[in-house]
Order: C-alpha cells, then sequence, then structure tokens
C-alpha cells in the first residue's frame, strides 16, 4: 500500500472536543467521506491513515531516549542530570501532572512515542470509521475488502492494548465510530477484562481471515498479520489476569490457553527462536568481544537485536512478529559508549539490571525472595546456593545475555574512537583517534568512561548499554541500531511459562522457560519447583530475557496490586562505584545512583493520567470521574 496521503482528524477520545462536522469530509474539506470510499484508492489510504500512529519506541522517546526503560529500574537516563527539564529528568523529580505529563507534551512526540492519548484515539477513530464502512466501499477485489477489514480489525486491537497498557480500565468499548449528535452522557467506561475480550474479539476477526497472512514475504514489509493477533492476545490476556487489573477474578486458565495456542500457532506458521549465527564474519570475529572468552552465545543474542528483520520467502529472523517502521539512529553516540564520539551515553544500566543475570551454572547471584537488606539496595541478600559468583570478580562466568547486553568495567570495544587517551587511564594510554580496541573502564576518575554524576558522555551507573549496538559501529561504520522488535516470540512464550504457572501448569511452565534458556545455552531451572519458586524464576527469566524492550516498566506494575506502590523496586537505583588500585586490581562497592530517591514510585506510578482537560470533559459529560487514582 502506498501512502497517498494523511488524513489528520480533529478529534481525542470520541467527541470530546467541540462538535464540529470535520469527520464528514477529507483533510482537505474538497471530498466527502462517502466520496473516499467511493475510489478503491483512496480507500486504500484511508486505512493507511489506521497505520499512521504505530509508536518506533526503541531509542526513539523525546531527545533520544528509551522511556519506559528508563523510567523503571532497569537503567538510568544520562540525560536526567544533563537536562533536567526534559522528560526523564521531570519524571524522576516528581514535575509530572495530569495537566503536564511530560510523555503527553505534543512537543515531546518523537517517531509516534508520546501523546497517547490523543493520538491513539484518533487511531482508533480511523480504523472504526474504516471497519463501518468497508463491506459498502468501492475496492478492486473482494480478496482486499477481505483482508483491509481484517487489517483494520486488527490494527484497532493495537492502540486498545496501547491505551489498557498505560492507562488501564479508563476506555469505553467502541464497536461503531459515534456521530457528534450522540448523546456522549451514556458513554461507559468498561473494566479491564472486558476491554481486553474485545482486544481479542478484533484479534480474533484478523486469525479468521483467511486473507490474512501469518508472515509478510513481499515489500508490503510492516503490514500486520495473524501472528501479530496471537502476540496481542497473548499479552492482553495475561495483563488482565495480573494482581493490578483482575479486580480480584482468576483469569489464569484462560490466560494459560490463550497462550498456548498462541505459541502453538505461531510455531505451526514458521515461527521460531533465532538460534543461529548468521554473520560470523561480524560477530563471532575477535573483535567483537562478547565477555572474557567471546561467547558464542552472547554473540548470537546480540546478532538478533542488532539485524532487523527482513522479507522474503527465505528469511533468516523467524522471531520477531512485528516491528516499528521508524529506524533507530546511530546509537554508539546517543545510547552506547558515549566518550567515543563524545556526546551522550543514554541508557546506563542499573545495578539492580546486573544483578539479576545468574552465573553460567544457573544460580541467581541475589535471593529471589528478597533479593536486597536494605531500602536503597545497598546491602545484597546473595543466594546462599551460589557459588560461581565472587563479589570481587563480579563481571566472570555470567549468563551469555549479561554480555551480550552490557559493558561493564574491563570489557573491550573495538570501534572508532574519538580522542587521545590520557595517562590517567593505564589500561589504554597511550592511544590516539583511531579505530582500536579499547578496555570499557568504569571506576572512578577514568577520564573518559569512567563513572560520573554529571558528564553526559560518562556512565551514572558504571555500566554502558550493548543489547542494540552493533559491535563496531562508528562514525566509519555507521550501522544504525536495528528496528525496534515491538513484539517477538521469546515474549510470547515467556508469557506462556508465566501463565502456565499461575495456571498449576507446572510442568508446561518449566518447559517454556526452559526452551528460552537453552537459546543462550544456560542449564534449565531446578524441576519440582514451588508455585512460589517458580514464578520468582520465571520473572527473573523476563526480566533478563526482555531486558531494555520495555517490558520490565509494565510488569512491575501489573503484578502489583492495586493499593501498592513501586518503592522496592523504582525508588532506588544502584551503580557500582569502583576503585582502581595502585596494583591494577579493582575494589568494587554500591551506591545510590544519587542522594535522593527518584520519585516516580508512588501508588499514582501504577497508570498514566489520562491528560486532564480531557478528564474533565469525560466528568463533565458523564458525571462520573475517569481518572486514575492519585492523579
Amino acid at each position: 500500500m502506498k501512502l497517498l496521503y494523511k488524513p489528520y482528524f480533529l478529534l481525542l477520545l470520541i467527541a470530546f472536543i467541540s462538535c464540529n462536522k470535520t469527520l464528514d469530509s477529507a483533510p482537505d474539506g474538497k471530498i466527502s467521506m462517502d466520496e473516499i470510499f467511493e475510489d478503491p484508492v483512496k480507500v486504500g489510504a484511508f486505512l493507511n491513515s489506521c497505520y499512521n500512529n504505530i509508536p518506533g519506541k526503541g531509542a526513539r522517546y523525546f531527545f533520544w531516549m528509551r522511556g519506559p526503560v528508563v523510567w523503571s529500574d532497569e537503567a538510568w537516563d544520562a540525560d536526567a542530570e544533563a537536562e533536567p527539564t526534559l522528560t526523564t529528568g521531570r519524571i524522576y523529580n516528581g514535575n509530572v501532572s495530569a495537566l503536564n505529563h511530560p510523555a503527553e507534551v505534543p512537543g515531546s512526540v518523537e517517531a509516534g512515542n508520546g501523546q497517547y492519548w490523543a493520538r491513539y484515539w484518533n487511531a482508533i477513530r480511523n480504523c472504526t470509521v474504516f471497519i463501518s464502512r468497508i463491506d459498502n466501499a468501492v475496492v478492486t477485489s473482494e480478496e482486499e475488502r477481505r483482508r483491509w477489514k481484517a487489517e483494520a480489525h486488527l490494527l484497532r486491537a493495537y492502540y486498545y492494548h496501547e491505551l489498557l497498557k498505560w492507562y488501564g480500565a479508563v476506555l469505553p468499548i467502541t464497536r461503531e465510530p459515534y456521530s457528534f449528535e450522540q448523546d456522549f452522557s451514556e458513554v461507559v467506561k468498561a473494566s479491564y477484562y472486558e476491554v481486553a475480550k474485545f482486544i481479542e474479539e478484533d484479534c480474533n476477526v484478523a486469525l479468521a481471515t483467511s486473507e490474512l497472512p501469518w508472515r509478510i514475504t513481499t515489500g508490503e514489509s510492516y503490514r500486520v498479520t495473524k501472528a501479530l493477533a496471537e502476540a496481542i492476545k497473548s499479552k492482553m490476556l495475561l495483563f488482565a489476569a495480573s494482581p493490578l487489573f483482575n479486580s480480584g477474578e482468576n483469569y489464569w486458565e484462560e490466560a494459560y490457553q490463550a497462550n498456548k495456542t498462541a505459541v502453538e500457532n505461531l510455531k505451526r506458521n514458521g515461527y521460531a527462536l533465532y538460534n543461529k549465527i548468521n554473520y560470523p564474519q561480524t560477530y563471532q570475529s575477535t573483535t567483537s568481544f562478547f565477555g572474557p572468552n567471546n561467547d558464542a552465545y552472547a554473540a548470537l543474542y546480540n546478532e538478533y537485536f542488532t539485524q532487523g528483520m527482513s522479507f522474503g520467502i527465505s528469511q533468516i529472523d523467524m522471531e520477531t512478529i512485528f516491528q516499528s517502521r521508524e529506524g533507530q539512529g546511530n546509537i554508539w553516540n546517543i545510547d552506547g559508549i558515549g566518550a567515543q564520539d563524545g556526546y551522550k551515553s543514554g541508557t546506563n544500566p542499573t545495578q539492580e539490571m546486573v544483578d539479576a543475570y545468574e552465573t553460567s551454572d544457573g544460580q541467581p547471584v541475589l535471593n529471589l525472595k528478597q533479593p536486597y537488606l536494605d531500602e536503597k539496595h545497598l546491602q545484597p541478600n546473595y543466594n546462599s546456593n551460589n557459588t560461581l559468583y565472587n563479589p570481587l570478580d563480579p563481571y566472570a562466568n555470567r549468563d551469555p545475555r549479561f554480555y551480550a547486553s552490557i559493558y561493564y568495567n574491563g570489557s573491550k570495544r573495538k570501534a572508532l574512537w574519538n580522542f587521545i587517551e590520557s595517562p590517567d587511564s593505564p589500561e589504554n594510554y597511550p592511544g590516539g583517534i583511531g579505530n582500536r580496541t579499547r578496555i570499557i573502564s568504569t571506576y572512578v576518575g577514568e577520564p573518559q568512561t569512567g563513572i560520573s554524576a554529571t558528564a553526559r558522555k560518562a556512565t551514572r551507573t558504571g555500566y554502558y548499554h550493548r543489547k542494540f549496538l552493533h559491535p563496531n559501529s562508528g562514525n566509519d561504520n555507521p550501522i544504525a541500531g536495528a528496528n525496534y522488535k515491538l513484539f517477538r516470540l521469546g515474549e510470547i512464550i515467556l508469557n506462556y511459562a508465566e501463565a502456565a504457572a499461575e495456571a498449576g501448569h507446572f510442568t508446561d511452565a518449566e518447559n517454556a522457560v526452559n526452551e528460552i534458556r537453552a537459546r543462550v545455552n544456560m542449564p534449565p531451572i531446578p524441576s519440582g519447583l514451588s508455585k512460589e519458586d517458580l514464578l520468582l524464576r520465571i520473572k527473573n527469566e523476563r526480566r533478563v530475557e526482555l531486558a531494555f524492550e520495555e517490558n520490565r516498566y509494565f510488569d512491575v506494575r501489573r503484578w502489583s496490586n492495586p493499593t501498592d506502590d513501586l518503592s522496592e523496586t523504582d525508588a532506588w537505583v544502584t551503580a557500582a562505584e569502583i576503585t582502581r588500585n595502585p596494583n591494577g586490581s579493582y575494589t568494587y562497592r554500591r551506591r545510590t545512583v544519587r542522594a535522593l530517591s527518584r520519585s516516580n514510585f508512588s501508588n499514582r506510578s501504577l497508570l498514566m493520567p489520562i491528560p486532564l482537560l480531557e478528564a474533565d470533559r469525560l466528568r463533565s459529560i458523564t458525571g462520573l470521574n475517569w481518572q486514575n487514582p492519585g492523579w
């Protein structure tokens, strides 16, 4: 489908704006909606408008940051101090409100990330109008009509699922487009489960449409598929069963059955975990440096996330279900090691994230029931059964995904380094501007890559982000970040594992989580664990496997009760404070990233606020309070 024009319709939620006739005409005001659906080209162009608000995600949030990733306990945004009035700094400092939330400010929207309430309702309206008219529209074939209708249903499900993730149960269900003459006082706020089932209903329409493919193998690269329908159903029924959203009801068996079917159908239709290194010349070279021994499984994992999914009959990537259309930019100088090009480091993994990676024998480093003995996470509660972890050498013998995802003190990178080394960095001195191998030293006082409380190019935490960073990219090798993977089979398998454990299907849960672990050569989890211990292992597996993919932000919320807050996970995050000793050894301590806790952990932070003006309109029209608690 070629995008012919972009219809910008003036609506937010249903019709909570002044009444007018804008929707009766096309964006240029010269043709009617009837005329659009009498022309096959314009019908296709209108369907394109339903695609326009799919977000870019990844590093494409405001000012090249990762949004939910740095708003959770996975990472700290190095721009929080450098630019405290920008999005993340405001969130950390509690400078947010329903009237002026940085994620909802129009000027903060980049690559479709932000201003979700307005943009997603706009998209839902377009999808619903399309669904209501396509049966009588003029199209070139009945096959085209059926496929386009299925796409509109699935796109509507996508936007509803996004709204439900961010805002919770403050949504009406709109099967038919509203007209401005209707009585909006009767608009009903649906329960979380009801909206999830409505999303499932739209997904089932897509799954029942034979003309909608399971995978794109032609030039129609970014169109939706049946696989996306299974992925959305998987996530939404998992979320609906979770404590924050289930209203005290037990939906775990339903979530289990839906996720089991999703995994079976995806595999039956060719989806599989990415399990082969396809570019050994890059990822298994002597200069890729995936851990002390250049681990092949770390290389495999990093290759998957640094290569975009291509489209064709013969595909390398059979794991990705749906990826963003937005490019991710030159992330080596905005979201990697900032000193490499002298700009900024962006996403700095926290010590908490590092602690989550097990040792290579499959033992957690910390006690998963109580990982820290104090509020500020400065006293780790080590797992007494782990004999391989050494606090004096903390980065040895770790899960391959650690080496694939994080640069740590002593790791190496070969790339173009745009500075001359100082004697204050004895590991790297002498060294000049050029393409060379550099040891990434993050200790206090290291002039280029050492930890700093203020330097924008430096790390705040003692760690740098690597998961989406090509091994050797730089200004002399300008390989941008791969298109962001919005859904992938690995996530669906972990959804299945969690739902299976919650519903009492423990063997299925073990098998699913072990399938994920086997891909990176991690040992199976112990069999016969109690339900509590099994869930702790599954949740930690999600944390590691899905690290920096926006899942953690939503997971810690949905695992909470409605009256909970996030003080145990999100209030305090810590850094590795490393001292280089005269003999070249290192002393490892922990410190909080800053003296004050972050302010995005209170009960109200479980859900985003509805923009204040919209909440006020809803109250005035329906007489009910639609706003989320605390806002």
